[in-house]
């Protein structure tokens, strides 16, 4: 059964493989967010019974009954599309409930579906493709100019650029 989780390595399992993401903090409330909204399996195997996140809606019920695997086609192609940036649909969805919830004043939960959002935002935020290859790679450059000297690092991870620093320094 197709689980949902978050790894440090990319092997050449079969499975499919998003990131790198920056912010594991983020990754970890965005697995959960996804894990809430398309649920896969979360118990640990067959039970004979149904699991709480079953009751939840958090589970497709692998636990105590057979799974098609259309079932599960169908969510992990939704959460591929979310994970590869289609995110509109989701935030819409998540807008409106915050909304929702500030009228009724139920501000507590607005602000948790506010959090959600901004995990969101920064977990599966597009980032700049810059090369075609997937070579992790280091810049360097530097610029010299009226007594101070530049210095950039860019630091490109699966052909993106992940971050990027910046020294200013007086030359004397």
């Amino acid at each position: 059964d197709p689980i949902i989780k978050i790894t440090g390595q990319v092997k050449k399992d079969g499975a499919y493989y998003f990131g790198p993401y920056p912010n594991v903090y983020a990754a970890e409330e965005t697995v959960h967010f996804i894990q809430k909204v398309f649920p896969l399996r979360r118990c640990h195997g067959y039970q004979g019974r149904p699991c709480l996140y079953y009751h939840l809606g958090q589970c497709l019920g692998c636990c105590f009954k057979e799974v098609p695997e259309e079932e599960y086609a169908v969510q992990t192609k939704r959460i591929k599309s979310f994970l590869n940036g289609n995110t509109a649909q989701v935030k819409k969805q998540l807008t409106a409930r915050m909304e929702r919830a500030a009228g009724q004043l139920e501000f507590e939960r607005a602000a948790e579906i506010r959090d959600q959002l901004h995990y969101i935002e920064v977990t599966v935020e597009k980032q700049k493709i810059i090369s075609n290859d997937k070579t992790p790679r280091d810049l360097f450059n530097f610029y010299l100019d009226k007594g101070w000297l530049s210095i950039q690092v860019f630091f490109i991870r699966q052909a993106r650029l992940m971050k990027r620093e910046k020294r200013l320094f007086p030359v004397v």
